[in-house]
């Protein structure tokens, strides 16, 4: 396993980071202890998850999951480092209080409070707000994130969708505020969405923050979709479905397969050994079902690629651009 640094942190990270979605509504208790194992024994040490992650009426449980993996010993804890958000409203369905989401000082107290109970433990390592609050200052929730700093429940503070433009309004506050400030922004990053690398991606590199693409195969599309749709292996639904829908969209994944093919290669670990190529890109998260997925999501680890392979990649999805020469002269 490889490992780098979390931005301009000293915390040292594996590049894959294991995502934990699944854990509840689609993968069991014990299947779900079973990838971490896996994941932990091959050296992947940067969990991801969230607290209302479970969604509907199980919001919370998986980082209970999470927890009572934690809690069967033999360093678990200790060797992980544990990320989780904060900005959905966990209240039950039906019954969404004011004040019980997004990023208001007595949010994140109360919601920090309820995630370490979850995960049955007296600290987090990366607490990151889940979504842009643009009726919060951040004046106020730096207060509120360097109480709990002072208190050891948390860490360091990182950022998950936000604009380019409110990583720098976030860290010139908190630099003010003479506080370290995000140290890590996750988003939406991968070969078939590239746009974050117009203002995401060089406002996190200029601050100092490591980029953690979420969905790194756009939903599953990047990991040879057409060929196990060909041999009755999966269904596509939802965005997927809407994509492969486009003929466009499809003959660009259609190229990409055949580019694959003709090197030998899986189109899953392609596209996420490209993210690992990526300036500024920490590691991207992989969120398996099946302890199989896990170990396809590993062979990335082992890919290399070439020159000419990544400029075929670059020709059949090709990036916005820099900004803002992709939008003014």
């Amino acid at each position: 396993m490889e490992y780098t640094q979390l931005g301009r942190t000293g915390l040292k990270v594996s590049r894959l980071v294991l995502g934990t979605m699944n854990f509840g509504p689609q993968t069991d208790e014990a299947t779900s202890h079973a990838i971490m194992d896996t994941a932990l024994d091959a050296g992947l040490n940067f969990f991801d998850t969230a607290n209302v992650y479970g969604w509907g009426e199980n919001k919370g449980r998986t980082e209970e999951i999470v927890g009572s993996w934690f809690a069967k010993g033999d360093g678990r804890r200790d060797r992980t480092v544990i990320a989780t958000k904060v900005y959905g409203n966990m209240g039950a369905d039906g019954e969404a209080w004011p004040n019980h989401d997004k990023l208001s000082a007595l949010n994140i107290r109360r919601a920090v409070e309820g995630s370490l109970k979850r995960l049955g433990t007296d600290y987090i390592d990366l607490y990151q707000f889940h979504h842009v609050d643009r009726a919060t200052p951040f004046e106020e929730i730096w207060q509120a994130v360097d109480v709990l700093i002072q208190q050891g429940k948390i860490l360091y503070a990182g950022s998950s969708n936000f604009p380019g433009y409110k990583i720098a309004q976030a860290n010139e506050i908190a630099a003010r505020r003479g506080a370290v400030g995000l140290v890590s922004e996750q988003c939406l990053y991968n070969l078939f969405e590239r746009r974050a690398e117009m203002e995401v991606i060089p406002a996190a590199r200029e601050y100092g923050l490591g980029v953690i693409p979420w969905s790194p195969l756009h939903g599953g599309l990047l990991g040879g979709v057409l060929k196990k749709e060909a041999e009755g292996k999966r269904r596509t639904e939802g965005r997927a479905a809407a994509t492969l829908a486009d003929p466009a969209s499809r003959a660009r994944l259609q190229a990409y397969e055949d580019l694959l093919d003709k090197h030998g290669l899986e189109p899953g670990a392609v596209g996420l050994a490209w993210l690992l190529t990526r300036p500024g890109v920490t590691g991207p998260i992989v969120g398996p079902r099946t302890p199989e997925q896990l170990d396809g999501a590993l062979r990335a680890l082992e890919v290399e690629l070439g020159e000419e392979l990544l400029a075929g990649l670059d020709e059949i999805f090709p990036g916005p651009g820099p900004s803002p020469e992709a939008f003014a002269w």
